[in-house]
C-alpha cells in the first residue's frame, strides 16, 4: 500500500501530482459529468468533483510489483459535492456501491501536452478546493486515511466488496469539510484482474457511512 500526504500549495501544481484544483489533462480527455435533474424538473450535465490526479512515475519507487501503471497520470472524479458541504447539489449518491455515473476514474498514457481544465462556478469564482501537493510513502497495513493499493481499511466494504483492491481511498477531512455522514469512507475500488489489465471502466466506487 501506498500512503498520501497532502500540503498545502502557493500555486496550481500544472502537471504534478495534487489533490483538488483543477485537472491537467490532454485534450482527447473529456472532464467527466453526471446528468442530473433539479426540484424544478430541467435536466442538465453537473462536473463531477475532481479529488486528485497521480503522476505515475512518483509512485514507481513504491511499486516494485508495477500493479499501477509508472508512466503517465490517473485522474480520479467523483460526485462530492454533497460531502463539501453543498447540500443543495442535485447529485447525491447513496451509502454502498455506487452508480457508474457517479464517478470515473481516467489515464492518460503521456503527462506531456496538457491542458488545464478549469470549472467556474456562478458568480465567476473558481468551483474547487486550492491544489494540494502529495507526498507518498510506503505503508504495510490497511488503515485508515487516503492511500492506495491494497485492501479497504473497513472490514464492512472488504465484506461487501470480496476480492477487490482499494485503488484510492479517500478518507473525511475537517479542513476541507469533507464529511461521509456521521463517521464514513469513500474507496474506488478494482478487482486485480482489471488492474493489471488496466481496465479503468471496471473501477467500482463504495460509500460507507457508520
Amino acid at each position: 500500500m501506498i500512503r498520501i500526504e497532502t500540503h498545502p500549495a502557493d500555486n496550481p501544481l500544472f502537471g504534478q501530482s495534487k489533490w483538488w484544483g483543477e485537472p491537467d489533462m490532454p485534450e482527447e480527455l473529456d472532464y467527466p459529468e453526471v446528468m442530473v435533474t433539479d426540484e424544478g424538473g430541467e435536466t442538465y450535465p453537473d462536473p463531477l468533483t475532481f479529488v486528485c490526479q497521480i503522476r505515475c512515475e512518483d509512485l514507481a519507487a513504491l511499486d516494485p510489483d508495477a500493479l499501477l501503471p509508472h508512466t503517465g497520470m490517473l485522474y480520479f472524479f467523483a460526485a462530492l459535492d454533497y460531502f463539501l458541504g453543498d447540500i443543495d447539489t442535485p447529485a447525491y449518491p447513496e451509502l454502498g456501491e455506487w452508480q457508474t455515473k457517479y464517478f470515473r476514474v481516467l489515464y492518460a498514457p503521456s503527462c506531456k501536452k496538457l491542458h488545464t481544465h478549469k470549472i467556474i462556478a456562478a458568480d465567476g469564482s473558481p468551483a474547487t478546493l486550492p491544489a494540494e501537493a502529495l507526498s507518498f510513502s510506503e505503508c504495510r497495513e490497511a488503515g485508515d486515511g487516503l492511500r492506495l493499493l491494497g485492501a479497504p481499511y473497513l472490514e464492512e466494504v472488504r465484506s461487501d466488496m470480496p476480492g477487490m483492491l482499494s485503488l484510492l481511498q479517500v478518507d473525511e477531512d475537517d479542513r476541507w469539510q469533507l464529511r461521509f455522514h456521521d463517521c464514513g469512507m469513500l474507496n474506488f475500488l478494482i478487482a486485480p484482474k482489471h488492474l493489471r489489465e488496466r481496465n479503468w471502466d471496471k473501477v467500482r466506487c463504495y460509500l460507507f457511512s457508520f
